[in-house]
């Protein structure tokens, strides 16, 4: 079973003054979850967490992470410039872009943020964009190719993906840098999206560090840092496992010291992106049941939709929903529970099996606090929700207020059209 975060009574004080639907956050439950990752790699002297940014993009959040001495992984300009709003400096932030555009290269070395070259072509590229001189410190990404296999079964298939080398590829981008005055080098891979398991972590680790290994023996290079990026996953359905993080952290260490240590490598720093860990479970979207239907289906529409929330639209995504306040009720009635979008794939859920479900009720949809917000858009003319941090004593602030009509045309602002929009009748 899932529980909530927060209660009924809570939500109806928030909603009072911040009208939903808007994403919540858990500001204890991310505090506890950093310190538990922090303590699983304090085995080792350099470890750090550069926070996914893709995975929420909210400078609050960003500041907390930054308690705990984590860093920011940004894949865009505007991921660059919101991790130096919050004060991070270049040690703390990791460039890791693909199809990069030569202006975001000099804006992450005007930085001195840590730039992982996604593919041996962008060498040249990003030295252009340097003008002739490259970093002292840089990561290449690495992609071994084929299927990725674990215990239960095939994880995902890193050779279908566009990002990374071969492992020639990377060998050879090695040797460049290093002609090319380089002197410090990272390793970078992200293979498995979302695992529910503990086994991701370490088998990627002895991968890389066997690959650490033989870079060393073919070019001399040792490494500095290898970053174990993502992939670890959060368990969206109930009566799944969770990750547990303090064996992840020791399955990492034992590899570490098989591996590396004997090889004269035991001072490599470790890295890893954790966004969906960092964040997944300690936000939710509070949205209100305003309208039902009763065709062929039952369905709940609610005052949120896929703009809010675009996971279970796009990807068939599982997010488990309470209603709040009948946490206890049997859960006998069978839902479709939407949005507003003029498309039908507009569904929070689909067949679920909810207690009754009355006009007014709040419901809370659960895990959305990596890839929830931080992925809306605007179709229909649909605007972004507020974003609410719920604070450890129990007080509340908003951290991002709601998309207003004006902010959705402000594009238009210097055309003939923008003076004839009628804001005041929206």
């Amino acid at each position: 079973m899932k529980t909530p975060f927060v209660t009924k009574e809570k939500v109806i004080e928030i909603a009072a003054k911040y009208p939903t639907p808007f994403h919540i956050y858990d500001e204890k439950g991310i505090r506890k979850n950093a310190g538990a990752v922090k303590q699983a790699f304090a085995w080792n002297p350099g470890f750090r967490e550069y926070f996914a940014v893709k995975a929420n993009a909210n400078p609050y959040i960003m500041d907390i992470f930054q308690d705990y001495d984590m860093g920011f992984d940004c894949s865009s300009a505007a991921e660059l410039l919101l991790s130096q709003a919050v004060g991070a400096d270049g040690s703390h932030i990791m460039f890791s872009s693909n199809d990069t555009p030569e202006s975001e290269y000099a804006l992450a070395d005007k930085m001195g943020a840590i730039i992982n070259l996604d593919d041996i072509t962008m060498i040249d590229h990003c030295e252009h964009a340097l003008g002739g001189k490259l970093p002292k410190t840089m990561s290449c990404r690495y992609n071994p190719g084929g299927v990725i296999e674990l215990s239960n079964g095939i994880m995902d298939n890193p050779g279908d993906s566009k990002y990374g080398m071969t492992k020639p590829q990377i060998i050879e981008a090695y040797r460049i840098l290093k002609s090319k005055g380089v002197e410090h080098f990272g390793l970078h891979a992200f293979l498995v999206s979302n695992t529910v398991t503990n086994e991701y972590y370490p088998m990627l680790a002895s991968k890389l560090f066997e690959l650490a290994v033989e870079i060393k023996k073919e070019t001399g290079i040792s490494l500095s840092f290898i970053n174990l990026s993502g992939g670890v996953g959060i368990p969206y359905k109930p009566g799944e496992q969770a990750n547990d993080i303090a064996i992840i952290g020791e399955g990492v260490h034992r590899a570490f010291d098989e591996i590396l240590v004997p090889e004269g490598m035991g001072d490599v720093s470790i890295y890893t992106e954790m966004g969906r860990f960092m964040m997944g479970p300690y936000g939710g979207l509070v949205t209100k049941a305003i309208n039902e239907k009763h065709i062929y289906k039952e369905y709940i529409g609610t005052d949120a939709c896929a703009a809010n929330l675009m996971r279970p639209a796009i990807y068939g995504a599982y997010h488990h929903i309470t209603v709040l306040g009948k946490e206890e009720a049997p859960c006998d009635h069978t839902y479709d529970v939407t949005g507003s979008l003029c498309e039908n794939c507009d569904k929070f859920a689909v067949d679920r099996k909810l207690p009754e479900i009355d006009m007014g009720d709040y419901l809370f949809i659960h895990d959305t606090g990596a890839h929830g917000f931080s992925m809306g858009y605007n179709y229909n003319g649909k605007l972004w929700s507020g974003e609410i941090m719920l604070h450890e004593d129990g007080s509340f602030e908003q951290i991002r207020r709601p998309e207003t009509i004006r902010d959705y045309f402000a594009t238009l602002d210097g055309t003939p059209y923008y003076s004839k929009i009628r804001f005041d009748e929206a």
